[in-house]
This record gives structure tokens, C-alpha cells and sequence, in this order.
């Protein structure tokens, strides 16, 4: 029997079940979500590499200009304030305008790439400096862990992937390679910028590829590593909706003050209509204060038997009209007004009580 406790103790503390909304929000303050990191290195790099095959031309004038504004011999023969000042706004300005694009890309690809990963956050929590993270110990199981392990792989495949494609595009552009002696110094800048960004382009290709399957990864890891214990979902639902128990008493004891409340109303009734087994309804009348007589108590079965006796105790005659009964205890609520249509039967039944308490 023992046995058995312990098992089931451990089965509900088993980390198997989705983590909760709840749980995923409060993971989500403190930063922590599923995202590769290779994925934003991968989109940028294709993102620069993409600009450069379609904005080689303008980014090599620039580089160009930038020389050649270096190397103004105007500028250069007569170095004096005025000469270096203007010399060095222009260069700023030739930067700026070759290297500047290529930063906004990569800033854009960045951003876009972390978005798409993880939407808009913001947590102070994970740069919060810890202790932890400078235990000796801890260290050391991260160096010897699963997580580890599948880095390392992923810079093998990285390498391996990077080199296979670099040398593959060298290859087959051997020849061109083999004569870039022979050709002039702009014709061979010219095709070692092409093949850059060739081998740029199909690297990053790759490197994208493997970062979709290291995102795969860590959203599989990201999500077994919150994952909670029926336990957990437990105390989750007690902290956030209360304890059930407690809840029952209290919906219980708030029923039984109700009722007690509504029992106070019968003696002052001026009539309870029954069913007369099932169904009872105590209707009062005060021309003083309303226009049409009111419900002031109703229910069924125990209720209702309470009610009637609540009743008899009181000198509250109590009048059988089956059809009336179930009609007023399905569309009337304690408290409201006896509808029109409901009028006349109502007012028969309380002009024979009148009559009945006169004679008595």
C-alpha cells in the first residue's frame, strides 16, 4: 500500500503535461522563449549578401570615390586645417554612404528575424545579474550536458556545411581563379567580389537551413522544459481560480443565507401557490408600494415543501393551481413583478384569499 502511495506521488509530480497558458505568459516575463539564435546570424548574412549582388555596382563607385578622395593631391600638397577638416567630412560622408546601407540591413534583418521568433518582448529579468551563473558547478554540468552536446554538433554540421559549399563554388569556378593573374586589378577585384558573394549566398542558404532545424530544436527543448506536473496544474488552478473545497462551502453557504432570506418573505405572503407537490410559490400584494403582486419566494420539491410549511405555520393560505404554478416558477424570479398575461389568474386566487380571511 505504501508502495503505491509513493508511486502515485511520483506520478503526479512527473513533469508530462502542456504547460498552461498561465505558465507560458509568466515564462514570457522572464524572457524565456523558443528561439534559435542561428536564425537571426543566418538571415542577416543573407540579408547583407543579397544587397551586395544587387548593389555591388553603387557600393564599388563609393569605395572608389572614397579612394579616390583619399588621395586628392590638392588636399594632400596643402595640408592645412581647413584642407584636413574638409577632408575628413568627406571621407565621413563617403562611409557613410558606402557602409551605411549595409548596417541598416543587417539592423532590419536582425529585428525581423527576432520577431518572427518571438513577436514583440521585453524583459529586464534576463540580464539580471545571478549567481548562479557564475557557479563553478553549474558551469560544469552546462559543459557536460545535453544541450552542450547538440551545439557542438551543430557547429560540426556548420563547419562541415560552410566548407563543403565554399569549396564547391571554388571549384567550379576554377578557371576563372586560375587566370586571375593575368587579368587587370578591377577586372579580378571585379570577379573576387562576385565570387564572394556567391560563396556569402550559398553559405547563408545553408546556414539558414540548418538554423530552421536548430529552431525545431530548441522549440521542442523550450517547450519539455516547461512542461508541468499535474501537480503544478493543481496549485496553478487553486492560486488562480481558489481552492474547489473552499469555493463549495462558500457557493453553499451563500445558498443557505438566500434561502434563509427567502424563508423570512413567506410569512408576510399573502398567498403560496402550489402544484401542490412539486412546485410552490409565495405571491404578495401591497397596493401602498406595488402596482402588481410580487413573487417572494419559489421552489421546487424540499423548497417547496418548506415553503408550505413555513406558510402554515404563519396563517399564509396556500392554493393548488397546477398550470399557474409551473408558469410562474419557470418565467418569474424572486423579487420581480407577476407578468401581465398572468394577471387575471392571480388576482382570482388572491380575491378568494380576501374572501377566505374576511369569513375567517
Amino acid at each position: 500500500m505504501e508502495l503505491l502511495k509513493l508511486d502515485l506521488q511520483l506520478f503526479a509530480g512527473e513533469k508530462s503535461e502542456r504547460a498552461t497558458p498561465k505558465k507560458r505568459q509568466e515564462t514570457r516575463k522572464k524572457g524565456q522563449a523558443a528561439k534559435s539564435q542561428d536564425i537571426n546570424t543566418a538571415v542577416v548574412l543573407l540579408s547583407v549578401f543579397l544587397y551586395f549582388l544587387f548593389a555591388g555596382g553603387s557600393i564599388s563607385t563609393s569605395i572608389m570615390n572614397l579612394f579616390k578622395t583619399s588621395f586628392q593631391k590638392r588636399l594632400l600638397m596643402d595640408p592645412t586645417a581647413g584642407n584636413l577638416q574638409r577632408l575628413f567630412l568627406t571621407l565621413l560622408r563617403e562611409l557613410a554612404t558606402s557602409f551605411g546601407p549595409i548596417l541598416l540591413v543587417a539592423l532590419v534583418a536582425g529585428v525581423a528575424a527576432n520577431f518572427f521568433q518571438v513577436g514583440f518582448m521585453f524583459s529586464g529579468e534576463s540580464i539580471t545579474p545571478k549567481l548562479e551563473k557564475i557557479n563553478p558547478l553549474a558551469g560544469f554540468r552546462r559543459i557536460f550536458s545535453m544541450r552542450a552536446i547538440v551545439e557542438l554538433v551543430k557547429s560540426i554540421l556548420k563547419i562541415g556545411f560552410v566548407g563543403t559549399i565554399t569549396f564547391a563554388v571554388l571549384w567550379k569556378r576554377m578557371d576563372e581563379i586560375l587566370v586571375l593573374s593575368q587579368k587587370s586589378i578591377g577586372s579580378a577585384l571585379v570577379t573576387l567580389g562576385s565570387l564572394t558573394v556567391q560563396m556569402g549566398l550559398f553559405a547563408s542558404g545553408a546556414l539558414l537551413f540548418l538554423a530552421i532545424l536548430d529552431f525545431l530544436y530548441q522549440k521542442y527543448d523550450f517547450e519539455k522544459s516547461i512542461r508541468m506536473s499535474k501537480q503544478d496544474i493543481k496549485d496553478e488552478y487553486k492560486n488562480t481560480e481558489g481552492d474547489p473545497i473552499i469555493k463549495s462551502r462558500i457557493k453553499q453557504r451563500q445558498r443557505e443565507i438566500a434561502m434563509r432570506r427567502m424563508m423570512q418573505e413567506v410569512p408576510k405572503a399573502d398567498v403560496v401557490i402550489t402544484n401542490p407537490t412539486h412546485y410552490a410559490i409565495a405571491v404578495m400584494y401591497d397596493e401602498g408600494k406595488y402596482d402588481a403582486p410580487v413573487v417572494v419566494a419559489k421552489g421546487v420539491d424540499f423548497i417547496a415543501q418548506k415553503i408550505k410549511t413555513v406558510a402554515k405555520e404563519n396563517d399564509v393560505l396556500t392554493v393548488e393551481n397546477r398550470p399557474l404554478a409551473r408558469a410562474l416558477y419557470s418565467q418569474v424570479e424572486i423579487g420581480d413583478k407577476i407578468p401581465e398575461e398572468f394577471f387575471k389568474a392571480v388576482a382570482e386566487i388572491l380575491a378568494f384569499v380576501y374572501r377566505t380571511k374576511r369569513k375567517i
